[in-house]
């Protein structure tokens, strides 16, 4: 597959469809890698019209690792900005908002429809308000604006769900995301053979749990964005599942409440999770969206 050099780093990219189609870049959220944009849903996108772009997030799948950086200590991170300072950290979810006009620049796509999930989802805000000249329109999924005052997760799930993993070989793993994957899933069924089909091609492909740790502080590190979403002007879908205890739900309605005109879908029983049940609206939606835009 091809890499973007850009920020003197690799991002490693893939394409589906037609270049001379809608451009549809999909940002991927923290630890994820640009698999779990499926084959199947991206190849369909594509029969739709558009020419999908996923990549690999820096620091995960392959695309370059920040190995020398070392391990960024969460806990003084945390509260560093509890005391309003601005903490150090191995990079920012600026640089990677730059990485992935990196990748557009190695395609040249002069402009594309922007879709975040999760930290992906902030990534892609700050991609809109960052570089608006790049941008056609925005999709923000299951993400926050980063208010400090809004609903959070526990402390107890969050350990539940990234807590450290009582083994280390490979099965182990395996099976052992596949089971925290139910934690955020919301109310419809959760299929763990499915999950761990997926978490078995993930660990394969790069397993790499200390690009977490750091996109995890670079997330933490970047602060409230409500101020700075003001100034998106492109056509916004906001889409947040109603039981998703990672990012709650109160997430969604404050970035869409920033964004002048954005739209808002709260989905029912949907967590932190995309169940195939709603994949129709939800991918509706956004092609709805991007068809507000003028090219």
């Amino acid at each position: 597959m091809p890499k973007a050099k850009v920020n003197s780093i690799e991002i490693e990219y893939d394409t589906f469809g037609d270049p001379s189609s809608k451009p549809l870049l999909l940002v991927m959220g923290l630890g994820g890698q640009m698999i779990a944009w499926l084959d199947e849903r991206c190849e369909a996108l594509a029969n739709q019209g558009f020419y999908v772009i996923r990549f690999d997030n820096r620091d995960i799948g392959l695309s370059t690792k920040f190995d020398d950086a070392g391990l960024p200590n969460l806990l003084e991170i945390n509260a560093a900005i509890a005391r309003g300072e601005k903490p150090e950290v191995p990079y920012t979810l600026e640089d990677m908002a730059d990485d992935a006009i990196g990748v557009l620049d190695d395609l040249n796509v002069e402009k594309a429809h922007i879709c975040g999930v999760s930290m992906g989802g902030m990534i892609a805000q700050i991609i809109t308000y960052r570089h608006p000249s790049r941008v056609l329109s925005l999709t923000s999924i299951m993400s926050t604006t980063g208010n400090p005052d809004l609903r959070q997760p526990t402390p107890e799930f969050l350990m539940e769900l990234f807590g450290p993993y009582p083994t280390t070989d490979r099965e182990g793993i395996i099976e052992e995301g596949a089971k925290r994957g139910r934690l955020a899933y919301g109310t419809f069924p959760y299929d763990e053979g499915q999950a761990r089909i997926m978490a078995t091609k993930a660990y394969d492909r790069s397993y790499y749990p200390t690009g977490f740790l750091r996109q995890a502080a670079a997330a933490s590190a970047n602060g409230n964005r409500k101020t700075k979403l003001a100034s998106i002007t492109v056509p916004t879908l906001v889409i947040h599942g109603r039981e998703d205890p990672l990012i709650p739900f109160e997430g969604g309605i404050d970035t869409a409440e920033a964004i002048p005109g954005a739209e808002l879908l709260i989905i029912e029983g949907m967590g932190h999770s995309f169940p195939p049940e709603v994949a129709p609206q939800i991918w509706g939606a956004v092609i709805a969206n991007t068809n507000k835009s003028i090219s």
